[in-house]
């Protein structure tokens, strides 16, 4: 995948294995899809927008639970059950490259097109690199803020 190529340094998959590159791939696909959104969580969170209402019967606010690591003791336990649950089901029945698809981490499912199919194969190759050079970038960018935040060094600016 340009600009990079092909690039394995650990040599993973150098005995030319397609099954164990593709899960490799999907793999890499799906925690850049999830460092993505993590990224924009964490700027949205730092910006001050938070949900209306409230998280949990007693009256706790969503705007009472502080950002980042320090929001995982203050999240009531039905809520962080209901979090650990949401990310199962999604593992376990929604993210699966199962049905169709044109290649690894396609989950359309012959279902959502967005498009895609009226692309001619030279773009479509580079939107996926485009998609893995950001994935690739989002799961250091998140990395760097959780780093940052455990060093009491903010990256947000003030």
């Amino acid at each position: 995948q340009p600009p990079i190529g092909f690039y394995d340094p650990l040599g993973l998959v150098a005995d030319g294995d397609q099954e164990r590159f593709d899960r490799l791939r999907y793999v890499e696909l799906k925690h850049g899809r999830v460092s993505m959104l993590a990224v924009v969580g964490y700027l949205v969170q730092e910006a001050g927008i938070r949900l209306p209402g409230n998280i949990d019967l007693s009256g706790t606010s969503f705007a009472d639970i502080p950002n980042g690591f320090a929001a995982l003791s203050k999240i009531p336990g039905p809520g962080t059950i209901q979090l650990v649950a949401l990310i199962g089901l999604l593992e376990l029945g929604v993210m699966k490259d199962i049905t169709g698809g044109e290649f690894v981490g396609d989950f359309r499912n012959d279902y959502i097109d967005y498009g895609w199919d009226t692309f001619d194969e030279e773009t479509k190759l580079r939107k996926r690199g485009i998609e893995l050079n950001q994935g690739r970038a989002a799961m250091m960018g998140i990395l760097a803020l959780m780093v940052h935040e455990k060093m009491g060094v903010s990256l947000i600016p003030t």
